[in-house]
């Protein structure tokens, strides 16, 4: 079985996947979590699976030694030696033409993403990611990855206002009952559910019109994945319609067997 592990900055997952791409098992761990809680997180996987394969797609390089170190220690469990550990973009590379002027810059994550859409959905395509930060990215109907668009992400924002500001609370993140807040905590959930939601919407609206001409328009595919899918997907609807948490993990299944 293939075991997929996705790096970002602010989450860790892993997902356990079986030869005809069943997602059975997933897990999620802080990123800077202890090394001694992420070794936890891994053994447990491995104990209650038999791995024969590890992907690694990663954003924090620093998180990618780690999972390394740990998957190739004998003393994690003896009798799991040998797995093969693969990390995208040094050992595998996302089969698909990259458009950026610098394709360095692009992110593992979002190439990937955007390769297990392809292969699922099909194109042209815009992939809306929310995590940290909420990416925008584009497929053309050539197949081609042409780039996007980056902003802050909702908790990200959430954290600056109480950061950035003298009086502004720190809250948890969830969905507002109402786009008119009677409340600071309310007031904040409004504006960064109903605006950002407001900012896909009219994101995709732009991004689609550089792809195809209006009457067309109704068949651009747009799908979001991302950890806050959950929670924001009312606010984007009906823009999206295809929503897929496990994207990345499918996308990394897809390039173990190219």
């Amino acid at each position: 079985m293939l075991l997929a592990i996705d790096i970002g900055n602010t989450t860790i997952g892993f997902a356990v996947i079986s030869n005809s791409g069943h997602i059975s098992s997933v897990a999620v761990v802080d990123t800077d979590a202890k090394i001694k809680k992420i070794r936890a997180v891994v053994t447990k996987i491995l104990k209650a699976h038999v791995i024969d394969k590890a992907v690694i797609c990663s954003v924090v390089p620093k998180a990618t030694k780690t999972l390394e170190d740990i998957l190739s220690s004998k003393n994690v469990i003896p009798a799991k030696a040998g797995i093969q550990i693969n990390v995208v973009g040094r050992d595998i590379l996302v089969p698909i033409k990259n458009r950026y002027k610098n394709p360095k810059q692009v992110g593992q994550d979002r190439l990937v993403g955007a390769y297990g859409a392809m292969k699922i959905y099909g194109y042209p395509l815009i992939v809306v990611d929310l995590g940290t930060a909420i990416t925008f990215d584009v497929i053309s109907p050539k197949g081609e990855y042409l780039g996007g668009a980056i902003v802050p992400g909702i908790r990200l924002s959430a954290e600056s206002l109480f950061l950035k500001t003298a009086m502004l609370p720190h809250i948890d993140i969830q969905a507002p009952k109402n786009i008119i807040g009677r409340t600071t905590q309310e007031s904040i959930l409004s504006g960064l559910f109903y605006g950002y939601g407001s900012l896909c919407k009219g994101m995709i609206d732009l991004l689609s019109s550089k792809l195809l001409f209006p009457r067309k328009r109704e068949s651009m595919r747009v799908v979001m994945t991302g950890g806050h899918t959950h929670l924001m997907k009312k606010f984007v609807s009906p823009k999206i319609r295809i929503i897929d948490e496990d994207l990345v993990f499918k996308g990394i299944y897809f390039l173990s067997h190219t």
